[in-house]
């Protein structure tokens, strides 16, 4: 099988003679180790990391497919490689290099022609929203901490608790079950501050009657899982079991259409008419989904702007919701592996209205 810097050169088409990397997560996805800083040079025949002293050890243990070479004099040793391996067109990373480091990149390195075109940035990103076998273990991994820490905090949620200590729930019981981060800040809302999508969780109580909306995360191996689950604490109102009928409907209609050459467009759309078509389409103002790996939003994306088919190895979540301001919110979230079958649910908490 070929290793993720071989398939990177076959990706990009021949259009230099090499890839400069220095992006973080670009790094960690070529050299399988998390690191502030290090640079990967990926050529035909071979590829490298010239990494600082602070991770020189640790890369020498578990870093495969780069010769690990200590970094002295980095621009000096990058020139080095280039000569020896007669390159002379360099591809950097359109999306995140910065024009200040291209520009001392171009200085020190006169005489070498710079590919800034998407050529890179493209390449990765296709690579990366395939997800492999070891991959989405590693997804589910994460997912499996996220639902044990849900299942434990409904043990212990009850009215009177802040949102503040809710989300200090969910993280402490990710974090203790072995979770290397979070893959974003826990979002744990309660009442009228649910209709808020991406609210700040604050000192607000939970009242008898309220919904409380949690969207939360964990990271295995640098992969994070996502999702959402709106409870509530009592017996709710008739608008508020419709608005959580409607959005359920919804996602189970885009879960049953996830699959190959749907577009993020279509699968969008088929959410958001059902929405709409229940009167509260104007209630639902973000898209339906986005891509999870080792950013908690990659490509692609299930929104109304994106035309670009699913694919097989696609890890997409789907979470539509409706946003009543001032009263309350309803969002539900899974994320699906998009398979030659159509999909795997990867998020298996139950979605029937939990009331506490």
């Amino acid at each position: 099988m070929r290793t993720r810097t071989e398939r990177l050169m076959q990706a990009m088409q021949g259009k230099a003679d090499c890839a400069l990397i220095t992006d973080d997560i670009s790094r960690r996805y070529l050299t399988g180790m998390k690191s502030s800083a290090g640079t990967v040079l990926v050529f035909p025949e071979k590829s490298y990391l010239l990494i600082d002293f602070r991770y020189i050890e640790k890369a020498r243990q578990v870093v495969r497919h780069c010769e690990v070479i200590e970094q002295k004099d980095t621009y000096s040793q990058i020139r080095e490689l280039l000569e020896h391996h007669n390159a002379q067109t360099i591809a950097v990373e359109s999306g995140s290099l910065t024009l200040q480091r291209l520009t001392v990149y171009q200085q020190k390195l006169e005489g070498f022609a710079f590919l800034t075109d998407d050529t890179l940035t493209t390449a990765l990103y296709d690579l990366r929203t395939v997800k492999t076998a070891q991959e989405l273990a590693k997804i589910k991994a994460a997912q499996a901490l996220a639902e044990d820490a849900l299942h434990a905090l409904l043990e212990q949620l009850h009215e009177g608790m802040t949102e503040r200590e809710i989300a200090l729930a969910l993280d402490f019981h990710m974090r203790k079950a072995g979770a290397e981060d979070l893959s974003f800040e826990t979002i744990a809302l309660t009442g009228a501050h649910t209709s808020m999508p991406h609210g700040v969780p604050d000192d607000r109580q939970v009242q008898k009657g309220d919904f409380v909306l949690m969207d939360f995360g964990a990271v295995v191996d640098g992969y994070h899982s996502d999702m959402t689950r709106t409870v509530c604490v009592g017996t709710p109102t008739e608008e508020m079991q419709l608005v959580y009928d409607t959005v359920l409907r919804a996602q189970e209609a885009a879960l049953a259409n996830a699959a190959p050459d749907i577009t993020g467009h279509e699968l969008d759309k088929i959410a958001r008419d059902i929405i709409t078509d229940a009167g509260y389409g104007e209630y639902f103002g973000h898209s339906l989904g986005h891509g999870v790996g080792l950013e908690i939003h990659e490509f692609p994306n299930a929104s109304p702007k994106l035309q670009k088919k699913l694919a097989c190895g696609n890890v997409v979540t789907v979470e539509p919701g409706i946003y009543l301001a001032g009263k309350f919110g309803v969002r539900i979230e899974d994320f699906v592996h998009i398979n030659e079958n159509g999909c795997e649910n990867l998020t298996k908490f139950t979605k029937k209205l939990i009331c506490l």
